[in-house]
């Protein structure tokens, strides 16, 4: 595929992925490749290439003689970075964002747990680095700042957590929390307390402390869905 094909390939993406998700094209509509072409104004090369991208996302399903056809919501591949970033920037964010901070809350505390058990020197080592990064970009609205420290940090209790299911999640967290900042569902500054908690679950992390680093984990969960409350209701 050309450089330009690509380009006009991912322009498409970008119109219909979020348009699917947001509802615009509901379950069980029929996209026809040609007047996809004609619409956007680029060739059938490029809508099947768009589309295969969406089928590996389970959003359609291509069918001959009926066409590209939208699949039922529950079928959707709702842990893809991308699905995500296109529903969080839908109407429908703040009970996305809801879903999947609890699912975080539900999958967090415990791979804490683990990492304080199974957590490398290097790793330990890491996540104190991130969370001091964090308490220096906690202040001054350097939320671009904070955010680095902040996905790295999660990425990193997933991963020390030696559970491979964990680890692949770090993609997931990475997304609920830029897709926070993206879209100004954060205080102008971090708050303060949660900012210490994370010092605390490094601390915990280096100690093997699994208990307290599951309690803490746990602690900022519920305090990020508080946030919701007021930020996103």
């Amino acid at each position: 595929m050309t450089n330009q094909a690509r380009g006009l390939h991912a322009q498409l993406l970008e119109s219909l992925g979020p348009a699917i998700t947001a509802g615009e094209y509901p379950p069980g509509s029929v996209l026809r490749t040609d007047e996809l072409a004609q619409r956007f104004d680029v060739s059938r090369t490029v809508i099947r290439e768009a589309v295969r991208v969406l089928e590996s996302m389970h959003l359609v399903e291509s069918r001959r003689r009926v066409g590209v056809t939208v699949r039922p919501t529950e079928e959707w591949n709702v842990y893809d970075p991308q699905v995500i970033r296109w529903r969080l920037a839908g109407a429908d964010r703040p009970r996305q964002l809801r879903s999947l901070t609890v699912l975080r809350s539900a999958v967090e505390p415990v791979a804490a747990g683990l990492a304080a058990r199974f957590a490398t020197p290097e790793q330990c080592a890491a996540l104190t680095e991130e969370a001091l990064g964090m308490v220096a970009t906690s202040r001054g609205r350097q939320l671009d700042a904070y955010l680095v420290h902040d996905i790295a940090f999660h990425r990193v209790v997933l991963r020390a957590s030696g559970n491979e299911m964990f680890a692949r999640l770090g993609d997931v967290v990475a997304e609920v929390l830029s897709g926070r900042t993206r879209h100004q569902v954060m205080f102008e500054d971090p708050d303060p307390a949660a900012v210490t908690l994370h010092v605390q679950v490094a601390e915990a992390v280096r100690e093997g402390d699994a208990p307290r680093a599951e309690r803490l984990t746990r602690e900022i969960a519920v305090g990020a869905l508080q946030e919701l409350d007021v930020l996103a209701p």
